[in-house]
């Protein structure tokens, strides 16, 4: 995130916003409705370190689902238990892979693909690009079809299957992992 307006920056800024979504679905994007929890600030991206940043957040969101906090509601002028969760994340690919502790650099970055990704080398550079999204289209989408706006081929294979819950347990089960620095 730019905070200022300046493109030529070395600092980086990492906002961590909080979204009630137990509201009507025009309401809950409103700027009101939207929290800044903590803004992570340094010469560098957080990286993998990313959890000592967090956890202050994991422990508020442990003790709101566990206990619950005691809040007025000013509107009824009485107290109420108030319980929260994290409903989902929204990031981009990069903090993807510093949140969920998973590679997302290489040929096989994908986490839905996996070992399905397709990916290619640049003939003449180090670069790694990412092909093949036409799969995930309908399988009579005209985009299936244009071999020159794409790579010279037409696209006939379909996504790639997902894994079970059973498959990904099997897959993470015995992983050791250290957070933190």
């Amino acid at each position: 995130m730019n905070l200022f307006g300046n493109m030529s920056t070395n600092h980086s800024q990492w906002p961590v916003l909080l979204v009630i979504y137990n509201l009507p679905p025009g309401l809950c994007m409103k700027r009101k409705y939207i929290m800044l929890f903590m803004m992570i600030s340094g010469p560098k991206q957080p990286g993998n370190d990313i959890d000592v940043y967090l956890s202050p957040l994991i422990e508020d969101l442990k003790l709101m689902w566990d206990q619950g906090v005691e809040v007025l509601d000013g509107f009824a002028n009485e107290t109420f238990k108030l319980r929260a969760m994290l409903f989902c994340t929204i990031n981009d690919f990069p903090a993807y892979g510093n949140l969920s502790g998973y590679s997302v650099k290489g040929h096989k970055p994908c986490p839905i693909c996996e070992e399905d990704t397709a990916s290619q080398q640049l003939k003449h550079g180090r670069k790694t690009v990412y092909i093949r999204h036409r799969r995930f289209l309908r399988s009579h989408h005209p985009y299936r079809r244009l071999k020159k706006t794409f790579n010279g081929h037409q696209e006939a294979s379909g996504p790639p299957t997902s894994l079970t819950t059973v498959e990904v347990y099997e897959k993470v089960n015995n992983i050791d992992h250290t957070f933190g620095k």
